[in-house]
C-alpha cells in the first residue's frame, strides 16, 4: 500500500481541534453485506453530541488494506478526529492495525504487557488460548494503547498537531466502555458548549402528520429546523436550540398539541414508561400473545424493575395452546376464527384471570407474509385489554412485513397498558 507522506507533514497539519470535524470509519465486509448492522455511527453521533462535537461523515468500508487505506488517507487529509472501529480482532481478516502501521510508516512492535493480559484473559475462563490472538499484542510504534477491559483486543491512539486518530474494536460491548472511559476524557478537552436537543417520543400518529400538525407552532416559537425520525409504531421529535427556555417551550407545545400521542422523552422506550407507570399505579400486569411471538413480554422485561409489576406471559400460537392455557372458546375459534376480536378478548380475559393480573393484553394478527385471504388479509391484528371493568378490544391494520408488523404491534399492545395506566396516576382534573 503506498502511503501519501506528505500528509504527515507538521508544517502543512494545520487543522484545530477545537470545534472540529470528527470522522468515522467502520470496517468489516459483514456490514457491507447486510449481516450485522451497524449500531457504531448512531452511539459514536449521541456520545459527541454531550460534547458539542458533530460526526461530520460515516464510511463503511469491506476489509482489505487497499480500501481501508484508501478511506484512512483521505480521512487524515480533512483533519480533526479519526474514529476507525473494527479489524482489531486475532483472525485473518482483522488487519486494522497492520493498516494504521502501514499508513503512519510504524513498524509493529510485541508488548510483553498486553500479551500477558490477553492469555489472562483465558486462563480466568478456564480457557486455552489459541495462538493466533497473541496477534492482538501487537503495536504500531509509539501508539498509545487503549486499555479493553471487557475483551482481548485494545485499542490505539495517536495525535499529531491538529489531527488525532482513535481505533477501537468492533464489538459494541467492548467499543462502548472503552469510549466513555478513556477517549471521551481526552475529547471533552477540545469540546464547545453543546447546543440543547430535546426529543419528544410520539405513538399512534404517523411521521408526516406529526410535522403537519406540530412544524408551524414549533416555528412560530422560534425553531429553525426540526427533526423527524420515524421508527415502527413511533415517531421521535428532535428539537435543537441554544436557549433552554426555548427548548422547555417547544416540548411544551408539543404536549399541548399533541396531547396523549406523546408517551415520552429522551431514549425512553415505551416498555419503560409501562413499567414506570405500573409501579406508580401499584399494579401488577400480563400478557397474551399468538402472532407477535412474545415480543411484548420480552420487551417489558428489558426494563429493570419488570419483576415488580410483571407476572406472565403466554406464547398462544396455535388454536389447541388458546383454549387450553387461556380457555379460548371453541366455539369464537370456529365461528370468528382465531385473528378476531372475540379471541383477542377471550385471551385477553385469560391471562389476567389465570395471571391474577390487575391489567392484562392479548394480541393475535396476520403477520405474513402468508395467511390472509379475502376478508382477512395480511397486516390484520387484533388486541384485547382486560381489567377488572371487563375487555376492549381493537383491531388496526399495520405495515404487511413481518418483522415490522411484530415491532408495531407489540408497540401497539404496550401502548394500550399505557393509556390505562395514565388516568390511575394523574389528578382528576388532568384526565
Amino acid at each position: 500500500m503506498k502511503v501519501a507522506k506528505e500528509l504527515f507533514d507538521p508544517e502543512k497539519s494545520g487543522a484545530i481541534l477545537e470545534g472540529m470535524r470528527v470522522e468515522l470509519i467502520t470496517t468489516g465486509s459483514e456490514l457491507l453485506l447486510g449481516q450485522v448492522v451497524n449500531s457504531h455511527p448512531g452511539y459514536l453521533s449521541s456520545r459527541l453530541a454531550t460534547m458539542g462535537l458533530d460526526l461530520a461523515r460515516q464510511t463503511a468500508v469491506p476489509d482489505g488494506q487497499e480500501a481501508i487505506g484508501q478511506v484512512l488517507g483521505e480521512a487524515w487529509g480533512r483533519g480533526g478526529v479519526i474514529i476507525v472501529t473494527g479489524g482489531l480482532g486475532p483472525t485473518s481478516d482483522d488487519i486494522t492495525r497492520e493498516v494504521v502501521a502501514g499508513f503512519l510508516g510504524k513498524p509493529l512492535e510485541d508488548r510483553p504487557e498486553i500479551e500477558k493480559k490477553i492469555l489472562g484473559y483465558f486462563e480466568k475462563r478456564g480457557l486455552v488460548a489459541p495462538e493466533s490472538v497473541k496477534a492482538q499484542a501487537k503495536v504500531p510504534r509509539g501508539m498509545e494503547v487503549i486499555p479493553n477491559d471487557g475483551g482481548t483486543a485494545p485499542g490505539l491512539f495517536w495525535e499529531e498537531k491538529g489531527k488525532m486518530l482513535v481505533v477501537l474494536p468492533g464489538p459494541p460491548r467492548e467499543l462502548a466502555p472503552m469510549f466513555e472511559k478513556y477517549v471521551e476524557p481526552r475529547l471533552r478537552s477540545y469540546a464547545r458548549p453543546a447546543e440543547g436537543m430535546r426529543v419528544v417520543r410520539v405513538t399512534g400518529i404517523g411521521e408526516s402528520a406529526v410535522q403537519e400538525r406540530c412544524e408551524g407552532e414549533l416555528r412560530r416559537l422560534g425553531f429553525s429546523a426540526v427533526g423527524y425520525c420515524a421508527r415502527p409504531g413511533q415517531v421521535d421529535v428532535r428539537l435543537r436550540g441554544a436557549e433552554v427556555k426555548l427548548l422547555e417551550a417547544g416540548v411544551k407545545r408539543l404536549r399541548e398539541i399533541l396531547g396523549a400521542a406523546v408517551y415520552g422523552e429522551g431514549t425512553e422506550t415505551m416498555e419503560e414508561v409501562v413499567v414506570r407507570l405500573a409501579r406508580g399505579a401499584g399494579v401488577k400486569l400480563a400478557t397474551a400473545e399468538s402472532c407477535t411471538g412474545g415480543l411484548v413480554a420480552s420487551r417489558i422485561t428489558d426494563v429493570a424493575g419488570a419483576s415488580e409489576v410483571f407476572l406472565g406471559g403466554w406464547v398462544t400460537y396455535s388454536n389447541e395452546a388458546k383454549m387450553r392455557d387461556l380457555g379460548v372458546s371453541a366455539e369464537s375459534l370456529a365461528q370468528y376464527g382465531a385473528v378476531s376480536g372475540a379471541v383477542a378478548g377471550e385471551m385477553a380475559m385469560g391471562a389476567r384471570r389465570r395471571a391474577g393480573a390487575d391489567w392484562a393484553v392479548s394480541v393475535t394478527g396476520i403477520a405474513g407474509p402468508g395467511g390472509g385471504n379475502a376478508n382477512k388479509s395480511v397486516g390484520l391484528v387484533y388486541l384485547g385489554i382486560a381489567g377488572s371493568e371487563g375487555v376492549e378490544t381493537i383491531e388496526k391494520k399495520l405495515v404487511p412485513e413481518r418483522k415490522v408488523f411484530k415491532a408495531m404491534a407489540s408497540q401497539v399492545a404496550l401502548d394500550l397498558l399505557r393509556n390505562k395506566l395514565l388516568p390511575q396516576l394523574l389528578p382528576t382534573s388532568e384526565v
